[in-house]
């Protein structure tokens, strides 16, 4: 209307406009990821801690130092819970909305890490990308780690009582670690020992409220989302013969300077 009516209202459209998650409300921005008069994004790690504890302060050195879980690519953790409905069956529509599902069926797996803050008295903001930075081993040659950063409601939700403990999954994604040198630079994990793998979520701009937590799942299968990996490495996965899928015991390590953490935007200054 603005470009091609006669006498039309000024188009008043804002830099950057964005949906705001937690509050649920639209935000005007002057620049993405927030910067100057908007607020100022500053990173913070959050560190897995001995416990299933999660904070913003690095755990001292501990025995044993680690979590640890098995992998089997024959029980993969699938991405929701058998049976997955599709569009049109009895009304379900699991498929359409599974990046909002509840992830309580995944945090009491015993092939899933969880951990988790404690409650919060404060609105914590994120704007921009987290970033992973995962200090594991495997006892396999190759293996995939699933990070997802959740937000925890409180367990009375008041008038919505089906939100009560719910785990809403804000950021995830999946990295293979035969690229932990690189995207361009495939090659074995070198088995039982601890390796970085970091890497990039999807961007966020979630506000985690007062009474909520902040939880960090880890997992070594999304299925079938992403294909299973052999956890052997080869040269092509889609050639991996039956032999090559192997259960591999995974160590996330988690106190002293092999702490893993997650570095969020946090929203400061606004």
């Amino acid at each position: 209307d603005h470009f091609l009516k006669d006498h039309a209202p000024p188009a008043d459209l804002a830099a950057v406009t964005a949906f705001e998650t937690g509050t649920n409300r639209w935000e005007r921005l002057s620049s993405w990821p927030e910067t100057g008069e908007d607020g100022k994004t500053d990173p913070a790690s959050l560190f897995l801690q001995p416990n299933g504890r999660l904070g913003f302060n690095k755990a001292p050195a501990s025995e044993p130092g680690f979590d640890e879980y098995v992998s089997d690519p024959a029980k993969p953790v699938p991405f929701l819970p058998r049976p997955i409905h599709l569009e049109g069956d009895e009304g379900y529509h699991d498929w359409q909305t599974w990046l909002v599902r509840d992830q309580r069926e995944a945090s009491g797996r015993t092939d899933v890490l969880t951990y988790t803050s404690d409650v919060l008295t404060a609105p914590l903001k994120i704007s921009g990308i987290p970033t992973v930075n995962l200090f594991a081993s495997t006892t396999g040659t190759d293996g995939d780690f699933v990070v997802k950063l959740i937000d925890v409601y409180p367990e009375e939700t008041g008038r919505d009582p089906k939100m009560g403990g719910y785990q809403l999954m804000i950021s995830s994604d999946i990295f293979r670690g035969r690229y932990y040198q690189g995207f361009d630079n495939p090659k074995p994990i070198p088995a039982n020992e601890k390796v970085r793998f970091r890497f990039d979520l999807p961007t966020a701009n979630h506000v985690f409220l007062p009474g909520h937590r902040l939880m960090i799942q880890v997992q070594s299968s999304w299925f079938p989302l992403y294909d299973r990996n052999p956890q052997t490495y080869v040269d092509n996965i889609f050639l991996a013969k039956p032999a090559d899928y192997k259960k591999a015991t995974i160590k996330v390590f988690n106190s002293g300077e092999s702490s893993s953490f997650v570095d969020l935007p946090v929203v400061t200054h606004q």
